[in-house]
């Protein structure tokens, strides 16, 4: 750590630490935001909604949720230490963290206002930044593109999910 301070500042900011706390400061910050509006209405709010049949036992989100955000933190650090034009990296990761607070406001809308239909119109806007993420994550590092697959899959599917509560109730 000391080493890591005796560097200038500029090779500092270019560090793996850095880098990495770059990384995973956001996606930490949108789980959180995300976790807070969600705990204190699954009970009795969310539990009394009509829900669809596949809708999953409320114990499979925090798994795979978190390692969603882990692959996520991943990604962003990759194309964070991936050789790539200074503009290119500035708008993939523009893309990234909006994708982030698009992930954190449907928790919000969804849970926290108790809105479903609000919900369903920023998790199609969070599709809509996820699969542009995506696009440019893959121009910069494809493995980063990859891991954000998985993502892009459980919100498609949350969307249906969102879309089914809404219909329903």
């Amino acid at each position: 750590m000391t080493e890591f301070m005796e560097r200038p500042a500029d090779q500092r900011k270019n560090s793996p630490l850095s880098q990495a706390l770059l990384a995973v400061a956001p996606v930490m910050a949108a789980a959180l935001i995300g976790q807070a509006f969600t705990t204190p209405n699954l009970a009795p709010w969310y539990a009394s909604l009509v829900k669809p049949a596949f809708n999953p036992p409320n114990g499979v989100f925090a798994p795979v949720w978190t390692v969603l955000y882990a692959m996520m933190a991943y990604a962003f650090w990759r194309v964070l230490r991936a050789p790539a034009s200074g503009a290119r990296r500035s708008r993939a990761a523009t893309f990234f963290l909006t994708q982030l607070g698009l992930n954190a406001l449907w928790s919000i809308a969804f849970f926290g206002l108790q809105n479903p239909a609000l919900g369903l119109v920023v998790i199609v806007a969070l599709i809509a930044m996820i699969v542009a993420t995506i696009q440019d994550f893959l121009a910069i590092d494809p493995p980063a593109a990859l891991l954000m697959a998985p993502y892009l899959c459980w919100v498609t599917f949350a969307t249906l999910l969102n879309a089914s509560i809404w219909l329903l109730n």
